[in-house]
């Protein structure tokens, strides 16, 4: 019976450490989210551009070539930036498993854990910084008003 006890707390205690990842993965979900909406939005614009090449003077040809190779930049930052996040969310996942069978099969692999959680932080933090760079080009290419 105490056996039982002490496998059933030391299984909610695996619940309570793997709370915290589940809640990075939430936060992970809604990025990506933000990032495929911006993804969509610069392939649904490129499509207008690249239909309206064929009836354009050379001029406003060479201005949506411009355009289209910016766009591209910014399709490429935020496909890297999915990615990463995606990868980041893997890992996560990965450290929640391991976190659960070291319960189950009473095996600590605290530096598995660390390195695994290292790495996805490190993912994510590459994948802010290729969504920070997407923006910026966006911005940096920004026209408004009258050209």
């Amino acid at each position: 019976m105490l056996h039982q006890e002490l496998t059933a707390a030391a299984v909610s205690h695996a619940i309570q450490l793997a709370v915290a990842p589940v809640f990075l993965i939430t936060g992970i979900g809604a990025m990506l989210g933000v990032l495929a909406s911006r993804l969509g939005r610069i392939v649904d614009f490129a499509r207008v551009l690249e239909s309206r090449l064929s009836a354009s003077d050379d001029k406003e040809r060479s201005e949506t070539h411009k355009q289209l190779a910016v766009l591209s930049k910014r399709a490429r930052f935020i496909y890297t930036a999915i990615s990463l996040s995606a990868f980041c969310a893997l890992l996560i996942c990965a450290l929640i498993v391991i976190l659960f069978l070291e319960v189950f099969l009473s095996v600590e692999m605290p530096s598995l854990i660390g390195v695994l959680f290292i790495i996805a932080m490190l993912a994510f933090i590459a994948a802010l910084y290729c969504f920070l760079h997407e923006v910026y080009l966006a911005t940096a290419n920004l026209r408004i008003g009258p050209q």
